[in-house]
């Protein structure tokens, strides 16, 4: 099978090179690449583009009908995972240096001023993309990229807070549809002989299917927090927080085997024991960079765990927002010492806990209990079954909005920064110091995996995870008509963010998949001193660098023309 499969491929390689009258690929080209997929090639455009009188400076008809389905689902997560053309953070769908886009206002879709006052173009949309549904279709995708000089991009749901998944003029991979389950429960890694209760999991697969397929089989897997982030994607690859990791892990944790393509154009399985090396580059070394997987099998707990859920609120003012921010400062390194994980904000947080009791967890919250009722707010303590069952009650209501301009910056706070009261009060000064609108949308997420005992230099993202109490993030962003000074400003401000965190804990790190986009640094933020040793196996699997992502590992820079969307802020 793999001589049949190297042999097609030298066969269409050799087709691509006889065909090819230019340094682009003709139309003959890109038809003899859909009929060696099957036809599984596809043309793309912004998703937005049917609401516009233009496109790529011609005149084309609006479509009506289809700019109302836009328009009223424009915020819609799971319309939006669902559609090639788009990302969740619609300013990759742009290229910016270039001033090239095709998006809608977010406050308002249907506001005409969009597509009056800007025109529409392709930006960084590819032009071109393969709905992948084996691995045959990502080595044909790899030779036509070294023979045509055609960047690659990879693509799933568009959950992408850097633009790595998009890229202009690039061939995409979209794994969206690589959506197969299943559950062993004696599962053996590839090369092992213990084995694991696992769920296996397509490239393509969201959390909220993974988290119903596990519940409908009594299973507990350790998973994101939004409905539409693929499960076997970047979020594996750059670690996979999860409410549960402070007790369980990260993603990257609990991994047993990788299924992927590498870019030399082998189909290979990497585990702990196949391909050892390039198994410890996937557990951290971030997506976009080793390869296109197709599929993950991670640990899961072979039974449903029961949840203490802690769900609070109020109306804070500025002086209350700082005073429960002291409170849960206060309190957090005793939190995580208890196990719990979830999302803590200015005037509100949801957290769970799978080791406590209701009581234990009542008598836990008791402080934050009677400051939420001081300030009249609502107070919610109660146990649910299962993940699922707290999933659909708590995370889906309360997902963060999509198809808004957001810039993130992050940084992990280590144990230490709570353990002397010098360290809050360096802490809390920090977050007084933010603009108020920074204040109002700053999260402490507890998702680090505080308790869990994970064995050293098992995997390859940032050790700063491993002693960390908090991931904390806060954002800014920009609109769909800001000029190229507002946009610059806002990257500005998010570095200003950055070097606030990095005042608190100038020795820790940030979670490459939530960080800032110029985050100085990077290679040591992201990885530490694992970079060096992700720098090797990835120049040993991909020696021509067929796949380039800024600021992933072996990035070829800003003046790599696959860099060339991004703004330059010197």
């Amino acid at each position: 099978m793999k001589l049949t499969s190297n042999f097609f491929l030298f066969s269409f390689g050799a087709l691509f090179m006889q065909t090819a009258r230019s340094a682009a690929p003709t139309s003959l080209d890109w038809a003899i690449l859909n009929e060696t997929l099957g036809g599984r090639l596809y043309t793309a455009k912004p998703i937005s583009s049917p609401c516009f009188p233009d496109f790529d400076g011609v005149s084309v008809p609006r479509i009506e009908a289809s700019c109302k389905v836009i328009e009223e689902n424009y915020l819609n997560a799971t319309f939006r995972s669902s559609q090639f053309g788009n990302f969740m953070a619609p300013q990759w769908e742009s290229c910016m240096s270039a001033h090239s886009q095709c998006t809608l206002d977010s406050s308002d879709p249907s506001d005409f001023l969009a597509w009056t006052d800007l025109p529409c173009e392709q930006g960084s949309v590819a032009p071109y993309y393969i709905d992948v549904q084996n691995y045959t279709d990502i080595q044909i995708a790899f030779n036509f990229s070294g023979t045509s000089d055609v960047p690659l991009s990879i693509k799933n749901s568009g959950h992408d807070f850097f633009g790595r998944s998009s890229m202009i003029g690039s061939l995409a991979l979209w794994t969206r549809n690589l959506n197969h389950l299943s559950y062993n429960a004696s599962f053996v890694p590839d090369g092992g002989s213990e084995s694991y209760p696992a769920m296996t999991v397509g490239a393509g697969v969201p959390w909220v299917d993974a988290y119903a397929f596990a519940d409908s089989n009594n299973l507990t897997i350790v998973g994101g927090y939004a409905e539409t982030v693929g499960a076997s994607g970047g979020w594996i690859m750059g670690g996979g927080h999860s409410v549960l990791s402070p007790v369980l892990g990260l993603g990257i944790d609990r991994v047993l085997e990788f299924k992927l393509v590498t870019p030399d154009g082998e189909y290979r399985t990497a585990s702990a024991y196949t391909n050892s090396d390039l198994f410890w580059a996937l557990r951290g070394g971030g997506g976009g960079t080793f390869g296109v997987v197709l599929e993950t099998t991670s640990l899961v707990e072979p039974r449903a765990i029961s949840l203490q859920v802690a769900s609070v609120s109020f109306n804070s003012t500025s002086e209350t927002g700082l005073q429960f921010f002291q409170l849960l400062i206060d309190n957090g390194l005793q939190w995580a010492q208890q196990g719990w994980g979830g999302h803590l904000l200015m005037n509100n947080f949801i957290i769970v806990n799978p080791l406590l009791t209701l009581e234990q967890a009542q008598t836990s919250m008791q402080n934050v209990t009677e400051f939420i009722q001081s300030q009249n707010g609502t107070v919610v303590i109660e146990t649910l079954p299962n993940f699922n069952s707290f999933f659909v009650k708590y995370v889906i209501p309360n997902e963060v909005p999509v198809g808004t301009e957001s810039i993130l910056a992050s940084r992990l706070i280590p144990s230490s920064v709570f353990e002397t009261q010098e360290g809050r009060d360096t802490f809390l000064q920090a977050l007084a110091d933010l603009p108020a609108a920074a204040q109002s949308v700053l999260a402490m997420i507890a998702t680090t995996p505080f308790l869990y005992n994970a064995t050293v230099n098992s995997t390859s993202t940032t050790p700063a995870w491993r002693n960390a109490v908090w991931h904390v993030v806060v954002g800014t962003g920009f609109t769909w008509n800001s000029t190229d000074e507002d946009k610059i400003a806002a990257f500005e401000e998010a570095n200003n963010f950055t070097e606030t965190l990095i005042s608190v804990a100038p020795d820790s790190g940030a979670y490459m998949n939530e960080a800032n986009v110029y985050e100085p640094n990077y290679e040591q933020t992201f990885w530490g001193d694992n970079y060096p040793q992700l720098l090797a196996i990835k120049q040993k699997y991909d020696p021509s660098s067929l796949l380039d992502c800024w600021r992933c590992v072996g990035w070829k820079g800003v003046n790599d023309t696959r860099s060339q969307c991004y703004l330059s802020l010197d």
